[in-house]
C-alpha cells in the first residue's frame, strides 16, 4: 500500500508517498480504509523532532483519521467491516489503511462526514479531558482560553459552552476571534493591542475561574494574574515554542492549582478512557452539543507545507487531508 513517510526530522518537503507494508490485523485491532486524515500541532512537532516524545524514523505521520473499517481482529465484537470510524494513533494514519486498538476507534454517527470527523477526535477529547477529568467546570464558571484559534483551543471554546460556563477567547488575529466568537465566546482579547490581564479583570472583577493554555510563552504570567482566588490553571501544551517561566508565589498567594493536561500520554496508558471521551465527541456531535467548524481541506502534496502553517500558528481550526490518490 501508500503512505506518507518521514524520512528524517524536519519540516522541509522531506515528506514523500512510499510503497509500504500492509498492516497486519491483531486479535484485538481493526484495520481500517483511511479516507481523510486531520493534520495538527501534534503531527508537525513530531516530524520537526520537537515534542517531549522522539519518534524514531522512518515512520508514517499522521495521528486523526477517518475511514470504513475493512478488517476486524478475532476479538472484536463492537465494529464488524463497513462501519464508518474515526481514531487516533499518534502516528501511522497518513496511510491507506491503518491497523489500530478497537480502543483507538469509535463510530461516526449518520450525517457525520470523515471530513469533518478526521479532525475532532484529538482537540475535542482534550478539551473534555481538561475540562471534565482534570477540572469539572460547571454552569456560571468562567474560562480564559489562550490559542482560542487553533483547533484545541477552539475545541475549549466550544465544550466550555456547552458546559455553561462564560468564555473569553484570545487569539492572534481577527479570523481567529471571529471563529472563537462563532462557537460561542462572549468576549475576547487581541494580546497584541490589549493588557490580557487588566482586560480580563475588567469582564470579570475577581478573575475567572480557568484558564486553559496550550501556548505557553509571554502569555502565561499575565493569563496566571487573571486568574481568580482558587482558580485552576490548565497547561495543555506550547505552542508559542517557549516553557513558560512563572514565579511561584502567584501560585501560592492565591490558592491557585496549575494541572497539567497531557491526553497522548493519557490515553496510551488508559485506552478505557480514550475510548471512553471519543464516544462522548461523537455523541455530543449526535446530539447537537458542539459545533466544530468545517475543516480547511488540502491534497497530499500540500502536507508539508500545511503543517508548517501550523506550526507557525497561521492556520484557524483544523485541516483534513483528502489522499484522492489513494480513493481513486
Amino acid at each position: 500500500m501508500r503512505a506518507v513517510v518521514c524520512h528524517s526530522l524536519n519540516l522541509s518537503d522531506n515528506l514523500q508517498v512510499d510503497d509500504v507494508d500492509e498492516p497486519v490485523v491483531g486479535s484485538d485491532q481493526v484495520v481500517v480504509q483511511v479516507e481523510a486524515v486531520g493534520l495538527s500541532y501534534l503531527d508537525a512537532v513530531f516530524i520537526e523532532g520537537t515534542y517531549q516524545i522522539a519518534h524514531p524514523t522512518p515512520f508514517i505521520p499522521g495521528g486523526e483519521f477517518a475511514g470504513r473499517v475493512v478488517e476486524v481482529g478475532e476479538y472484536v465484537s463492537d465494529f464488524t467491516v463497513g462501519d464508518v470510524v474515526a481514531g487516533e494513533s499518534i502516528v501511522g494514519a497518513l496511510a491507506e489503511r491503518v491497523a489500530v486498538s478497537r480502543l483507538q476507534l469509535t463510530k461516526v454517527p449518520v450525517g457525520i462526514s470523515t471530513t469533518l470527523a478526521s479532525t475532532v477526535l484529538q482537540s475535542y477529547s482534550t478539551a473534555l479531558y481538561a475540562l471534565t477529568r482534570r477540572t469539572v467546570v460547571v454552569p456560571g464558571q468562567s474560562l480564559l482560553v489562550l490559542g482560542a484559534g487553533g483547533g484545541v483551543g477552539l475545541a475549549c471554546v466550544d465544550v466550555a459552552i456547552s458546559l455553561g460556563a462564560s468564555v473569553v477567547a484570545v487569539a492572534s488575529s481577527p479570523e481567529k476571534r471571529r471563529a472563537a466568537t462563532s462557537l460561542g465566546a462572549q468576549h475576547v482579547i487581541d494580546p497584541a493591542s490589549e493588557d490580557l490581564k487588566m482586560r480580563t479583570r475588567e469582564l470579570f472583577s475577581t478573575g475567572v475561574d480557568v484558564v486553559v493554555d496550550p501556548v505557553g510563552g509571554t502569555l502565561a504570567e499575565p493569563a496566571l494574574r487573571a486568574l481568580g482566588y482558587g482558580g485552576h490553571y490548565l497547561v495543555v501544551g506550547f505552542a508559542s515554542g517557549t516553557i513558560p517561566k512563572i514565579p511561584l508565589n502567584l501560585v501560592l498567594l492565591n490558592n491557585r492549582s496549575v494541572i497539567g493536561v497531557e491526553s497522548a500520554i493519557a490515553f496510551e496508558k488508559n485506552p478505557e478512557l480514550a475510548r471512553s471521551l471519543y464516544d462522548d465527541v461523537m455523541t455530543g456531535l449526535r446530539e447537537g452539543h458542539y459545533h466544530p467548524l468545517e475543516p480547511k481541506t488540502v491534497s497530499l502534496a500540500e502536507v508539508s507545507e500545511t503543517l508548517r502553517a501550523i506550526r507557525n500558528r497561521q492556520v484557524v481550526g483544523k485541516v483534513a487531508v483528502i489522499p484522492r490518490e489513494w480513493l481513486t
